[in-house]
């Protein structure tokens, strides 16, 4: 890390789905990659999580939620996520559409970004059980704040959205 404050916000929390090709595989070789990035230290993973997909018909995705430790920018973290989607075969083409990897920036402490093509918190974390349930599952206390309230009650308030919590990890401290 560099000597910029890691996380002088509070920690980040990077959702990952993915529903193409190897979908486990592709998201545990996304958290590898995302424990080599310069500025950032990988400090936990949730569990794997299945989910039916949102919007047009396809297959289920594989969903899970890491905690960073970042000392760089939002914009450089964003920069750093839609690379690692690229390397991976990502293309962005339909909205809510089949993805070989997907990576958001979901909440980064107390830290409000409003700019185009980056919002902090996610502006439908609210609304995702597939992501507010690996969230949980890693701190259910964590603020949204914009909403003022926690992921556990945020969690509470979403319904009719199937997520299965799997048996695997994506990625253990050495």
């Amino acid at each position: 890390m560099s000597s910029a404050s890691p996380n002088e916000h509070g920690p980040v929390y990077v959702g990952l789905g993915a529903n193409l090709g190897d979908p486990e595989r592709t998201l545990v070789a996304a958290v590898e990659d995302l424990s080599r990035l310069p500025d950032v230290e990988l400090r936990r993973s949730s569990s794997l999580y299945a989910a039916a997909p949102l919007g047009p018909s396809q297959p289920e995705f594989r969903n899970a939620v890491v905690a960073l430790a970042v000392a760089r920018s939002p914009e450089s973290l964003l920069a750093a996520l839609l690379d690692i989607e690229r390397a991976h075969g990502r293309v962005r083409t339909e909205r809510w559409g089949p993805r070989l990897l997907d990576l958001d920036i979901l909440l980064w402490g107390e830290r409000v970004v409003d700019q185009p093509g980056l919002h902090v918190p996610h502006p439908e974390l609210h609304r995702r059980r597939f992501a507010l349930e690996p969230l949980a599952e890693l701190d259910p206390q964590a603020h949204h704040p914009v909403l003022q309230k926690t992921v556990a009650e945020l969690l509470a308030g979403v319904r009719d959205q199937p997520v299965q919590r799997l048996d695997s990890v994506l990625w253990r401290p050495r």
